[in-house]
């Protein structure tokens, strides 16, 4: 799931750092910020109060696995956040919070009455990730909101696809909107929109051939 505005001019690489786990928690709050209000958010946790509150520590989580087995990287402000996984390798996890130990088990603590909701969630997900085929995966990309539009989404993007030597890059984006922003950075549809069990929205499978 992907949040960022990234209609703005670049920041400058030298701005772009790999996180380390003194970055956990405000990481954990800008991405908690930013996908609070997507289409998949209210359909994991209906209550916005119970899901202010739980979704610090899921991103947690979720940062503490890629960190592991991946790559995070963020600005000197702190203010934005990408998460690459390499996937499609079967020496490799291709679910990265698998990475931290015993993710059933702390999802479920984090969770609560919801955790059967995250479990379809990352069920359906992992049915429609590409198997065999090389790539990294952009498991999150996201700017706190007072942020937008300045550029910092974009920068982190383009960095690290510098830096992709060749492979592949996947993402799944949560709204049209961020369909359509990926599309403009050589994304391209990857088989129909995912469409989330139990009434949920759609979010769209996206592929970047270098």
């Amino acid at each position: 799931m992907t949040a960022a505005d990234m209609t703005a001019a670049d920041m400058t690489a030298a701005e772009i750092i790999t996180a380390g786990p003194a970055d956990l928690d405000v990481l954990s709050e800008v991405i908690a910020e930013a996908f609070f209000d997507l289409p998949p958010s209210p359909w994991l946790i209906a209550d916005p109060d119970a899901r202010r509150k739980i979704f610090p520590p899921y991103f947690r989580l979720i940062l503490d696995g890629v960190m592991a087995a991946g790559v995070v990287q963020t600005n000197a402000a702190r203010t934005a956040a990408a998460l690459w996984q390499p996937a499609g390798e079967p020496a490799q996890h291709t679910d990265a919070a698998d990475a931290a130990g015993d993710y059933p088990a702390a999802l479920a603590a984090i969770t609560g009455p919801w955790a059967g909701r995250f479990g379809m969630f990352d069920a359906t997900l992992e049915s429609t990730h590409p198997a065999g085929r090389p790539h990294h995966h952009l498991a999150i990309l996201a700017v706190r909101p007072a942020c937008q539009g300045q550029g910092e989404g974009t920068a982190l993007l383009r960095a690290f696809h510098q830096a992709l030597n060749g492979k592949p890059a996947y993402l799944e984006a949560a709204s049209q909107r961020t369909r359509k922003i990926y599309l403009q950075h050589g994304y391209a549809d990857h088989g129909p929109p995912i469409q989330l069990p139990d009434g949920g929205p759609q979010m769209f499978s996206l592929w970047r051939q270098p």
